[in-house]
């Protein structure tokens, strides 16, 4: 299968799984933040991210999606995804700066990304009208999974 077949299937399926758990948000307006290279070095809340919370959204696969994709040290969770990195060591590889700018916005540091911009929503094309001006992760969930991410720090 074609990169370009798996990315629209990727798409396809993403926007059926958001289909449930985005409309059902309420509208959440988007937290400021600053880039600094490439990185938001201050946090989007002032409440602390809880790695628990934000473990539980990277394994859902109806809200991060983050498994459609990656693959990572989940034994419980099967299929996941071969088309990013692995999630593995992620932790040791990123500060948390860099982790959040990756959330928050990953064409930021990639143009070429195909990961979605979880705490964005101006400029993005092919926006369903039921999603358009709802960021895929609220402030607080953006900060609850970087928690995690950091929590992954030994490689598979």
């Amino acid at each position: 299968m074609s990169l370009r077949r798996v990315m629209w299937a990727c798409g396809l399926l993403m926007g059926v799984a958001l289909g449930a758990s985005v409309s059902a948000q309420t509208p959440e307006r988007l937290a400021a933040y600053n880039v600094v290279g490439d990185a938001i070095p201050l946090a989007l809340t002032t409440t602390p991210g809880d790695a628990k919370r934000g473990r539980a959204i990277v394994t859902n696969k109806q809200l991060g999606l983050c498994l459609l994709c990656h693959t990572g040290p989940f034994t419980e969770e099967p299929f996941q995804g071969n088309l990013a990195p692995d999630l593995g060591g992620v932790g040791a590889r990123f500060t948390e700066g860099q982790l959040r700018l990756r959330l928050v916005d990953g064409r930021r540091v990639n143009t070429a990304t195909i990961m979605p911009a979880y705490h964005r929503t101006d400029g993005l094309v092919r926006v369903g009208p039921a999603w358009q001006g709802k960021p895929l992760l609220a402030a607080q969930q953006v900060e609850d999974v970087v928690a995690f991410l950091l929590t992954l720090r030994a490689s598979r």
